[in-house]
């Protein structure tokens, strides 16, 4: 019985749905990791994480199924067991689990017990859950495999341990959200180690799918609760971890302890990453979005290039007689600080094509929000025949703080493919853009230097549809709005406690009611990276149609 072990995490990008390409990655990894006892790969590797209802498709189960028995053959060379993630049939039902690949075929699999089923989380509609695991037996030594959510409760590690584990190896697809990273290892990584006595490694996917991003950020706990090892976030990595038996049991040895990106570094690279798998795993050749002068619109292309590089993004002014001097330059500053590729595109004509088309239906009525609209209506127009004609992308621009309030058109500036500031409030994409003036992410492929202009960043906002329009006409100052937002979207709270905490009492129910009512907007709005606990989509599910208010 060996008295060391190396254990290597390959904390890696998986494709849903891409059998062949997932697999390729396991074997790539393995022959990198030629000198270690095992290989693990994160949760449902094989398929990619989260399959959604492609997972229910008999078709994908059973090419899985030969996929891993190729990758078990591959084991009878010389180099590492795998831990492979994956689904599996076992009398008729469909499980997410894990199996050990060595000496040429499958030793073991093990099923998740625990299958989550809040937030963006459903896999109760999707699996069967497995019963309590039992340990794998690996080079003579005890291994538990927990899944992923089956470390968020004590019972499966308490279960596994009281069995005879000696140590924990945890796949994982944990979606990125703020400060989860602390609350993974903080909240629960250690409290399992240090309530068993037993080193748990924790391995993550990084990478975009669809509205969730995985940061990665994986790392080993020791029986003590001390770190030993952390991968770094946002990126790929292969990383061997050597463990050593000693009279108390198994310890990982002391590796490299990578630093995590802090705020707002953290929720910049998730924009970045999250962006980037999408545009390319869709196969467009770039993105295209109107380019305002605003800030919102600067800081997404900053974004774009960022995930894209300079080349494969196009940013276009669409002015109307309403447009300042000022957001004219702005905007030309912002692309030429990118090194974008810049159009101008005045859509003075397409308003008075419409205005004429529409004269004699709006014969009597004053000019309002309808007229406002069209303008937005024309640019998204004039940015999705863009996008037809040449394949680029739309990427949309609104931020969370309008998206909630409905201060966003539809059919028109929420018009697109895609939107990397969905669920970020607009104070949140203030601090990501005076961030990005000083930094380049570590992930990024854009210039150094400041890229959204200060101007831009000190202006006051506005979406220019009228003569001197701001948007504070409309909306509370976003330093008050937000907090009141987040009381309503995140926590849930009503009208009287918000008023408890000191907010004025016909301000919240003016934002309630426009949060609500936005709801059949959202709905029609593209997708957009998750970056809080209560993103809109799959975390918050409100009915269009509802009568309650809170206060």
């Amino acid at each position: 019985m060996p008295d060391t072990l190396k254990i290597t995490l390959a904390q890696l990008n998986q494709s849903v749905g891409d059998l062949d390409g997932n697999a390729e990655g396991v074997l790539a990894a393995r022959a990198k990791a030629k000198d270690a006892d095992l290989v693990v790969f994160p949760e449902l590797h094989l398929v990619g994480y989260p399959p959604e209802d492609l997972i229910l498709k008999p078709a994908l189960i059973e090419r899985a199924a030969a996929r891993l028995q190729t990758l078990a053959e591959a084991t009878a060379a010389d180099g590492p067991a795998m831990l492979v993630g994956s689904a599996f049939v076992l009398d008729g039902a469909l499980h997410n689990g894990v199996a050990l690949l060595d000496q040429g075929r499958v030793m073991a699999v093990r099923l998740k017990h625990e299958l989550p089923n809040y937030g963006t989380f459903d896999e109760m509609r999707l699996f069967q859950p497995g019963p309590l695991p039992e340990p794998v037996i690996l080079r003579g030594t005890l291994i538990g495999v927990p899944i992923c959510e089956d470390i968020w409760r004590p019972e499966v590690c308490r279960h596994l341990a009281d069995f005879g584990a000696e140590m924990f190896i945890c796949i994982n697809g944990s979606p990125y959200e703020i400060n989860k990273d602390a609350l993974r290892i903080e909240g629960v990584a250690k409290r399992r180690a240090v309530d068993t006595g037993l080193p748990l490694a924790y391995l993550n996917r990084v990478g975009g799918q669809d509205e969730l991003v995985f940061d990665g950020a994986s790392f080993v706990v020791n029986g003590d609760g001390g770190l030993a090892v952390q991968l770094a976030d946002w990126e790929e990595q292969v990383v061997e971890t050597r463990w050593t038996r000693t009279a108390q049991g198994w310890r990982c040895d002391r590796g490299k302890l990578e630093t995590l990106a802090t705020h707002p570094e953290d929720i910049y690279c998730a924009m970045v990453l999250a962006l980037r798998d999408y545009v390319n795993r869709n196969g467009f050749p770039g993105v295209v979005l109107g380019l305002s002068g605003g800030i919102d619109s600067a800081t997404c292309a900053a974004i774009a290039v960022d995930a894209l590089g300079p080349q494969r993004v196009w940013g276009v002014m669409m002015p109307s007689r309403f447009t300042s001097r000022q957001s004219l330059d702005d905007a030309a500053a912002c692309a030429d600080a990118l090194g974008i590729r810049y159009s101008v595109l005045p859509i003075g004509e397409a308003i008075a094509g419409f205005d004429s088309m529409l004269g004699e239906s709006f014969e009597g009525t004053n000019r309002d929000i309808a007229e406002e609209n069209l303008q937005a209506r024309i640019r998204g127009t004039a940015l999705m025949a863009l996008s037809n004609k040449f394949g680029p992308m739309l990427m949309t621009t609104g931020n969370k703080s309008e998206m909630s309030v409905g201060y966003a058109t539809i059919y028109g500036d929420m018009a697109g493919g895609y939107n990397p500031l969905k669920d970020a409030y607009k104070s949140t994409v203030f601090a990501i853009a005076g961030w990005r003036n000083r930094h380049v992410p570590r992930i990024g492929l854009g210039p150094a230097g400041i890229v959204v202009p200060d101007s831009t960043l000190l202006r006051e906002p506005s979406a220019e549809l009228r003569a001197d329009q701001r948007d504070s006409d409309t909306l509370p100052p976003y330093a008050v709005l937000d907090p009141i937002l987040l009381g309503l979207v995140e926590h849930d709270k009503s009208v009287e406690q918000l008023v408890k905490e000191g907010f004025d009492r016909a301000t919240v129910q003016q934002v309630e009611r426009l949060l609500h009512m936005a709801e059949y907007k959202r709905r029609q709005a593209s997708p957009g990276v998750k970056l809080t606990a209560r993103n809109f989509g799959r975390d918050r599910r409100y009915p269009v149609t509802h009568a309650f208010r809170s206060g």
